[in-house]
């Protein structure tokens, strides 16, 4: 999706889960290791976006995971959204940043279906082994989250 905005936009950032590992993608662009995730478009709410995003990206359906507490819903008159986890804000050039949104989620398949536009150079379900061990150079932030959603899973 184009940029809605020229020196700001709303991003969200989806760590997928799926048995015991979690999904990371190099980014075409940047050539590095990234979570699955995207613009927040005009007509939909982060949840929206998070959801898409990663069913656009790699085919998978997912659950967003809530952390904390959430408002009884017989008591509210409104849809409660699921919290994002993390919220960053970080340059992605001279011009322009991103308020991004993190999730967690897990999915019931680890069976990748990437679409021919939003093609990544990789895809890889990392263990928390390999993100200790870090032999693929992933940043540190990407790590951090990363293993923060494999807690938020463990069996």
């Amino acid at each position: 999706m184009p940029h809605i905005h020229d020196k700001i936009d709303f991003t969200v950032e989806v760590f997928v889960v799926h048995d015991d590992r979690v999904l990371l993608r190099r980014h075409d662009k940047y050539k590095i290791w990234l979570s699955v995730g995207g613009h927040i478009e005009l007509d939909e709410d982060p949840n929206q976006a998070a959801i898409r995003e990663v069913r656009e990206e790699v085919g998978l359906e997912v659950k967003l995971k809530r952390i904390g507490l959430s408002f009884p819903k017989e008591n509210i008159d409104y849809n409660e959204l699921i919290p994002p986890v993390f919220l960053n804000r970080h340059r992605i050039n001279e011009t322009h940043e991103h308020v991004t949104l993190v999730y967690f989620a897990s999915s019931k398949t680890d069976v990748l279906k990437q679409s021919k536009e939003e093609k990544s150079d990789e895809l890889k379900w990392f263990t928390r082994e390999e993100l200790e061990k870090n032999s693929y150079g992933i940043r540190e932030s990407i790590r951090y989250y990363a293993l923060r959603a494999l807690n938020n899973f463990k069996k």
